[in-house]
């Protein structure tokens, strides 16, 4: 058995030309602003893709088909539609198997990818050790995708509400790459620069992209994870932030937020708690991630 995917129009002209394609996730259409905000931000960001020079590929499953780029239409429906279900490993196959419509998330985003032979994607941020976890058990699968999937990841390192230390910790154990992108230091989502060091340091899309291929020539599984810093005019500064993420986890805990449930709350008050800066900041880095993402697929395109 096979899975059916669908190409959009712009995406089965690349594969069949040879060009090169950067995957992009849903769940930011479906999970991360409202109507129709959440439309014209994906929208910008496939025209970042674009203008860098590559094509853009959002990802997501509809009525049971696993989409490898959305027309337009397709993506103005998605992002009215109600209870799309938020996809990951361990439910994006019953979705597809049941007729089901949902948004990927990271770790999903990536087995689609995969399947569809791209080998790039740009997200905002990867989920990982949630606060606490060492008592709620609560840890995102991307980390164990990135661990098995042969994608590189382009987003602001991880999500700035996890316990950042501990999300590295696990990514260095399953032996994922982390790369911070012209620093030595790794980016803290909302913020340019944070207090961990990087475990290594590129400078230039064709070293990321040989990283890539060279893991692949060697029989290595898995991707890697390069940790783009958000533009500094863009950035809202760790020190503003800790206190705001801090009364965030504070009421998620006060009202037993759980599962999947905690992300969306807590990126939800914490941009209410900075009065709407956080997802213009979030916005800055997704299309500073599709950027580059773009190069690094152009320089992956030339290695073959």
């Amino acid at each position: 058995m096979t899975i059916p995917i669908h190409y959009s129009a712009e995406v089965a002209h690349a594969r069949a030309d040879g060009r090169p394609i950067v995957a992009l996730e849903s769940t930011i259409i479906t999970h991360g602003m409202p109507f129709p905000q959440n439309v014209e931000t994906a929208r910008i960001v496939e025209d970042d893709v674009r203008k860098a020079g590559a094509v853009p590929a959002t990802i997501a499953v509809i009525d049971g088909l696993l989409h490898v780029g959305l027309e337009p239409e397709q993506l103005d429906s998605l992002g009215q539609a109600q209870n799309v279900a938020k996809l990951s490993r361990a439910d994006m196959a019953a979705c597809i198997a049941t007729g089901g419509t949902g948004a990927t998330t990271v770790a999903a985003t990536m087995i689609a990818a995969h399947l569809a032979d791209i080998h790039i994607f740009a997200t905002g941020g990867i989920g990982g050790v949630h606060r606490g976890a060492e008592l709620s058990f609560d840890i995102s699968a991307d980390l164990q995708e990135l661990a098995q999937t042969p994608v590189t990841v382009v987003g602001a390192g991880a999500k700035a509400i996890l316990d950042l230390p501990k999300t590295f910790e696990v990514l260095e154990t399953l032996g994922v790459p982390v790369i911070a992108y012209g620093q030595d230091v790794l980016p803290a989502f909302w913020s340019a620069t944070s207090d961990i060091a990087a475990p290594l340091r590129m400078d230039t899309a064709e070293d990321i992209a040989r990283a890539q291929t060279t893991r692949t020539a060697m029989g290595l599984k898995g991707g890697q994870l390069v940790a783009n810093p958000i533009p500094q005019a863009d950035q809202i500064t760790a020190e503003t932030l800790a206190p705001i993420i801090a009364q965030a986890l504070a009421e998620a805990d006060e009202q037993s937020v759980s599962a999947k449930a905690v992300t969306p709350f807590l990126l939800g008050r914490i941009f209410e708690l900075t009065e709407g800066r956080s997802l213009t900041a979030n916005i800055a880095l997704v299309r500073n991630n599709a950027r580059l993402a773009a190069q690094i697929a152009i320089e992956m395109v030339k290695l073959g």
